[in-house]
């Protein structure tokens, strides 16, 4: 399974870090099929939050199939304009099997028009704007994920986390998922 996150300038550092930790210790603990990278615009180094430089894998024109795509929050303004961007969202999202997203990558995930009507969550701080900019949600706040159709929205940073718990225990069940979590020395919260 390829396992593809999307990241950007200005990408919240534990929305993307968090999924891709719970997704190679799963390879590390055997889940040997899991091929996790990094994806952006272009293979230029990225400056995430707090100035953290990160270099991509791959750029949106040769990453390799994607079966589960995660895209990251943060300040995510800039992304939402780039018509490139949001046409290789759609792309993606209609050949992988799942599509993921940490925080306000709901918002690009919205824009793209890949989650009209359907049940999804950001950042408890991000809610209202959610709600106001995209009224053909159905936005809920109770919940740490959400998952509806083939899409799964989780609230923001430590929220990634427990989603992606959430879809190591799918593939690859319970236990292992727990072990997963285990092995990372976190406290899932395996309830959304």
């Amino acid at each position: 399974m390829n396992i593809g996150i999307y990241i950007y300038h200005q990408a919240e550092v534990l929305d993307f870090s968090g999924p891709f930790e719970v997704f190679s210790t799963a390879k590390r603990l055997g889940a040997e099929g899991l091929n996790v990278f990094l994806v952006a615009e272009n293979t230029a180094p990225i400056l995430a939050r707090g100035d953290f430089k990160v270099l991509p894998d791959y750029s949106i024109q040769n990453h390799p199939e994607i079966d589960l795509l995660v895209v990251a929050g943060g300040v995510h303004a800039d992304e939402m304009s780039k018509p490139n961007i949001l046409a290789w969202l759609a792309s993606v999202a209609h050949s992988a099997q799942q599509v993921a997203s940490v925080c306000t990558g709901a918002f690009l995930l919205a824009q793209a028009g890949l989650i009209r009507g359907l049940m999804v969550t950001t950042h408890w701080e991000d809610i209202p704007e959610l709600i106001s900019q995209f009224p053909d949600l159905n936005v809920v706040s109770d919940k740490r994920w959400v998952a509806s159709e083939k899409f799964i929205t989780s609230g923001g940073i430590s929220a990634g986390i427990d989603m992606s718990l959430h879809l190591v225990s799918e593939h690859y069940g319970l236990e292992f998922a727990k072990a997963v979590a285990r092995q990372m020395e976190y406290n899932w919260l395996r309830s959304t």
